[in-house]
């Protein structure tokens, strides 16, 4: 997939949700279409992907088909879009999928697994408890989990270091920034359903 599909494939949900098509939350990406493809040139076949409810792009990136992607969104599955087929998982929880990336890689690493979890989660996340316990624990008994933090500085809609102070950094977790090009939910306008 190109930057532009990605483009092109949130466009098309944009229209859909303003015309009042998808009566539920949608989180649209935009503005990191080349760092996820770049993250995801080092997901292999049987790897896991972990994400939060801005998922769409990594759904096509891990390789779910646009027309059943779509299908999940218009049904009402956009902030916790799961496809364990493909290998991918998402949650509407701040955080949620953390405790999952952990129990992937200790389930790899005990049966002697050479796949790896892939867990991308937000600059907000990143700053929480259940990330750093989390981190903590993949880290100490090493387990095969890769941490890529998505920073688009907002906590929801609020400055992340206004919400949470001076931010930690994490020599052992991939990070990218990125201005997030759509608003944090919808298409940034009233719609009638």
């Amino acid at each position: 997939m190109t930057p532009q599909d990605l483009l092109d494939f949130e466009e098309d949900i944009a229209q859909e949700f303003a015309a009042g098509k998808i009566p539920f939350p949608v989180h649209l990406a935009g503005g990191n279409e080349s760092h996820l493809i770049e993250c995801f040139r080092d997901v292999g076949p049987d790897d896991w992907v972990l994400c939060s409810w801005r998922s769409h792009y990594h759904c096509l990136l891990r390789g779910v088909p646009p027309a059943q992607l779509k299908r999940a969104i218009m049904e009402g599955h956009s902030i916790a879009l799961c496809f364990p087929d493909h290998r991918i998982l998402s949650s509407a929880i701040v955080g949620g999928i953390c405790p999952m990336a952990v129990g992937l890689g200790f389930s790899i690493k005990r049966v002697g697994g050479h796949n790896k979890v892939h867990c991308f989660i937000g600059d907000m996340t990143s700053q929480t408890g259940i990330f750093q316990e989390c981190r903590r624990y993949a880290t100490g008994h090493a387990l095969p989990v890769r941490w890529i933090i998505e920073n688009n500085g907002k906590s929801v809609m609020t400055d992340t270091v206004e919400a949470w102070g001076r931010m930690h950094s994490f020599p052992d977790v991939k990070s990218y920034t990125y201005y997030l090009t759509r608003p944090h939910v919808g298409v940034g306008k009233w719609v009638a359903f």
